[in-house]
């Protein structure tokens, strides 16, 4: 029996979400057609934006369904990014975090490739792993013009949470737009655009137990976004192509569920780990984090050697985030967090999820430090 331990990559499918899809999956249409079939795809599609609107404390008119949290955060960008300019008030500059997702920091950079005169700042984080607010602060002071800034509520490889109320409060001061991706929060933290303080936030369904494929884009109301996918009128005309209803439902049942691993859980999931290997390394430690992520490192055991050795054994985890194809990559995240490569290296990823059971927590425990003290033995043998 295989043991899942990898729910901020992808979170098993919420039994309440497989049932709401399959309802819809037996009496397909388009929520575009007019007929009563098509009436009845349509009501479902605007049930469940009524209840994305109702989780982020936003007006359903101002939730957009995507295909996912990337798309969600690309148009979130390059959404207001372009809005602004053809309203003639073009951004100037675009601020984002080292410790970003990758549809971020790679969005952004791409973005201040295409728009002319925008200048792009990396804020560098602290140790623990935060943003901090007075260097944003700073940052925004000295540069000129209008901005848009990017910091996310969670971060996806070490759980910690950052400080967005006083980031916020750092963009109101300098009338700067303020984005945050909230992927990894949902279901974990209180996610409305009031609780985080932003103005544009992006969710994903399949990180919540919905369904991969489905994801949403809310604004604060009044806030002007400018369509990336073009076509028909769907969404809006802010996002071009059929909904998928089936997704969309289940992204919305999901959301209801509101079960998730309790802080003592992950708190002796982590007494465990130090226990076999006291040498072992948690990162964030310091600052707050959500309830179902560790990121840990053994000294001196590559977390390839680790992923695979557990995996082996009937664990599923990860090193670092799961953005990279496949393939056992260096974290920025643990880089821009001041972390020697060499123990960066060796860092692996446990997320728990709604499943999740103590009894799973001892197993893996138990698996690990089997794993690290052969590891270490060979290596100094």
């Amino acid at each position: 029996m295989r043991v899942y331990l990898d729910c901020n990559a992808t979170s098993p499918l919420r039994p309440e979400a497989r049932a709401a899809m399959l309802s819809v999956l037996d009496a397909p249409a388009n929520p575009s057609s007019v007929h009563e079939d098509g009436r009845r795809a349509r009501h479902l599609v605007e049930e469940a934006r009524a209840t994305v609107a109702g989780f982020a404390g936003a007006a359903p008119e101002d939730v957009t369904f995507t295909s996912g949290g990337t798309e969600a955060n690309t148009l979130a960008l390059f959404g207001s990014l372009q809005a602004a300019a053809e309203q003639g008030q073009r951004f100037t500059r675009l601020v984002v975090s080292g410790i970003e997702h990758d549809s971020v920091l790679n969005g952004a950079r791409r973005a201040a490739e295409l728009f002319p005169g925008l200048r792009l700042s990396e804020l560098a984080v602290t140790s623990a792993g935060t943003i901090d607010p007075q260097a944003l602060r700073s940052n925004l002071r000295e540069g000129k013009g209008k901005a848009l800034v990017s910091v996310m509520a969670v971060n996806n490889e070490t759980g910690v949470i950052q400080p967005l109320q006083a980031i916020a409060a750092a963009c109101a001061e300098h009338g700067a737009l303020l984005h945050s991706d909230a992927v990894q929060a949902a279901g974990k933290l209180p996610t409305r655009l009031a609780d985080l303080g932003a103005d544009i936030i992006t969710f994903s369904a399949h990180k919540v137990g919905g369904p991969q494929g489905a994801g949403a884009l809310v604004t604060r109301q009044g806030i002007r976004i400018a369509p990336q996918i073009l076509g028909g009128r769907q969404e809006r005309g802010l996002r071009a192509g059929t909904e998928a209803t089936a997704a969309i439902t289940g992204f919305a049942a999901a959301l209801k569920a509101k079960s998730w691993p309790a802080p003592a859980l992950r708190n002796e999931l982590e007494q465990r780990l130090r226990e076999a290997c006291p040498e072992a390394v948690i990162f964030g430690i310091g600052s707050p984090r959500v309830s179902n992520t560790t990121c840990i490192a053994a000294p001196g055991v590559p977390a390839e050697t680790l992923v695979i050795a557990l995996d082996l054994d009937g664990f599923s985890v990860s090193a670092g985030s799961a953005c990279s194809s496949g393939r056992v990559a260096r974290s920025h995240v643990l880089d821009a967090m001041g972390v020697d490569p060499d123990l960066a290296r060796c860092a692996i990823r446990i997320s728990t999820g709604w499943h999740t059971t103590h009894e799973d927590i001892v197993a893996f425990a138990g698996a690990w430090g089997r794993i690290v003290t052969r590891a270490r033995a060979r290596a100094a043998a």
